[in-house]
This record gives structure tokens, sequence and C-alpha cells, in this order.
């Protein structure tokens, strides 16, 4: 318990420091960096895994219950893009693999699951049940999404001029106490459900599938408030973070080095398909961009809450892309190329 609050105080204290300079993100971020600092420091870090998990069904429930009608039924529009993301992510995969292996030496299972293209808390936790370097992979994965949501923020309001001032959701006190028992317990109930039957991602796809037909229905009228996704942030960086226990400098700089020359590759992946997606779709360029962006699916739904994008259309095709990586990315690693498979838990 001591280890968990000593861990706990770091993480706050980076994130309200973010928080004062106006950071994206701050309490994932302050998570991710007091771990990380945590562990140059040599402080035994450790997590509660049970918060990071539930936190990721509350993202669920809010992706979930942002579905509507009208993106459904707009869906046969969306195929044009929806059919770029094969492709996106067979390319980074190509690119990637070679990149890590080659230029940086890491073994295979590692440079395997630091090129997928998929969440971070996945990719990690796939990387090291198939017997990559948990560290590397942490460090990699959490530079990649920290890079490119520090950087989304920029390009939509310097680029696409939107200004990022929208609510993540209500506050606690606007939502019925009803709803607020029904958004908490379908969360739950979804993850466990889908846990059961071995769903990758349970913890938020289930969520996300229990929760849409009853926003759609009607019955959810709601996200969960804005707290509710500020804590998730904090606990999702937090359960990623406690992985830099151990890590020494030399990782450190090499694995940093080697994340920054894969962003170069991966955004040039990414503008390509952006460009294209756009000059195929009448969708919003600013949609686009988030819809093909990198990053963490987590990470950008919250990021579409606070520049009031079209979040249906654009965890759409993070969805897509997930799932692909998520269910193709075992399969591949086992069969292409003789990676032991992970074993969902």
């Amino acid at each position: 318990m001591k280890q968990q609050l000593s861990t706990i105080a770091i993480c706050l204290a980076c994130g309200v420091v973010l928080n004062g300079l106006g950071a994206p993100l701050p309490f994932l971020f302050g998570s991710l960096g007091g771990c990380l600092i945590g562990a140059l420091l040599g402080i035994d870090l450790k997590g509660i895994p049970i918060c990071s998990t539930v936190s990721r069904t509350i993202l669920g429930v809010a992706i979930g219950t942002s579905l509507s009608w009208a993106l459904v039924l707009a869906i046969p529009s969306y195929l044009t893009t929806l059919a770029l993301i094969p492709l996106y992510v067979v390319l980074i995969a190509l690119c990637g693999i070679p990149y890590f292996r080659r230029v940086f030496g890491y073994d295979l299972p590692t440079a395997f699951y630091a090129a997928m293209p998929g969440g971070l808390q996945d990719m990690v936790i796939f990387g090291i049940e198939a017997g990559a370097n948990p560290r590397s992979l942490s460090l990699i994965h959490a530079t990649r999404v920290l890079v490119l949501v520090t950087a989304a923020p920029l390009v939509l309001v310097y680029f696409f001029d939107l200004h990022l001032n929208r609510p993540l959701g209500d506050p606690i006190a606007a939502l019925p106490l009803s709803e607020l028992a029904l958004l908490f317990g379908i969360g739950i109930l979804g993850w466990q459900v889908c846990k059961r039957i071995g769903m990758f991602g349970a913890s938020v796809l289930g969520p996300l599938l229990f929760s849409a037909p009853l926003a759609l229905a009607g019955i959810l009228t709601h996200r969960p408030p804005q707290e509710a996704i500020l804590v998730s942030q904090f606990f999702i960086g937090l359960g990623i973070g406690v992985h830099y226990k151990g890590i020494t400098i030399a990782e450190l700089k090499r694995d940093i080095l080697a994340a920054l020359g894969y962003l170069v590759i991966l955004t040039c992946i990414a503008a390509g398909t952006i460009f294209i997606a756009i000059e195929l779709s009448n969708l919003r360029s600013a949609d686009l961009f988030l819809a093909f962006w990198p990053a963490g699916q987590a990470e950008l739904a919250v990021l579409s809450l606070a520049a009031g994008s079209n979040l249906g259309v654009i965890v759409l095709h993070h969805l897509v892309r997930i799932i692909l990586v998520i269910m193709g990315a075992p399969v591949v690693s086992a069969k292409a190329l003789k990676i032991r498979p992970p074993t969902h838990r």
C-alpha cells in the first residue's frame, strides 16, 4: 500500500503541474511522466491494476454513448475511408518492424509489438506475453502517444482553426444518480462479459458494445461525467507507467531515440493516408485527421470531445484499426514470425 500511495502521489503532482501549464491530457501524461521520474530515481513503483482497468471501462462507455442513429445510418458513406485502414496498418508494420530490428537491433517480439499501431496498453500487454521487453515497449509506445497527442492539438488549432474548449462531459452534479449508476454498471457488466468470452480489449470494447445500444434506444442520454474521464486518464497512465520500473539511462536513450525515429516514419505514412482520405471523402478534414492520427484511441477520444469533433466517425475508424491490430497481430506474430502468441487475461 505504501508503494502504491507514493506512486500515486508522484503522478498526481506531475499531473497538477502539467494542468497548471495548460498541457494536453495533463493527468494522463502526468502519470506517465511521474512514473518515469520515479523509476529513474529508483523509487519502487506499484500500480493499482483494477483501477486502471475500470478506468478503461469509463472511456468505453464514453465512446459507446457518443453513437447515434445518424452515425449508424451514415456508415455506408464511410466505407471508402474505412477501406484505407487495412492498407494503412500493413504499411506501418512493413516499415516499422525492419526499422526496429535492423536499425536498433531489438529482438523480434519487441520490434513487432513496438511497430504495431495499436492501443498503448494492449500492445505492451501482448508484447510482454510474447516475450518482448516490457520497459522498451512501454517507453516506445508512451513516447509515440505523448508526441502525437501533444502535436494533435497544435495541428487542430493552427491548421484546422479549431478551439479545444468543449467540456469532456457534463459535471457529475448534472447527471441523475440513476444514470450515473447505470453508466458505471453497464461498463463493468460489458467488461466482465466480454472478458469471459475471451474478447481482446474487453475493458474498452465490452463497455462500448453494451452502452451503444442503450444510447441508441434513448436509455442512456449522457456520457460519463468529466470528473470520471479525468480520473480514468490518470489511472490509465499510471497502469502503463509502472512498467518503467528498473529502466536505466542507457535504455532510456536507446528507446526514446528509436521511438523518435519511428515517429518520423509513422507521421509520414499517416500524413499521406490523411491526404488520400481527404481527397476521397466529403468528411471534415479535421475529423479525418483525428480518425487516422496514430495515437491512442482513448487519448484521441478525449481530444475529440475537447474539439467538439464527430466522435462517432473518429472512433469508428480507430476501432477498425484497433480491432485489426488486436485480432491480427497475435495471429501474424505466431504464424508468420513464429512468436509465441499472447493469451487473453
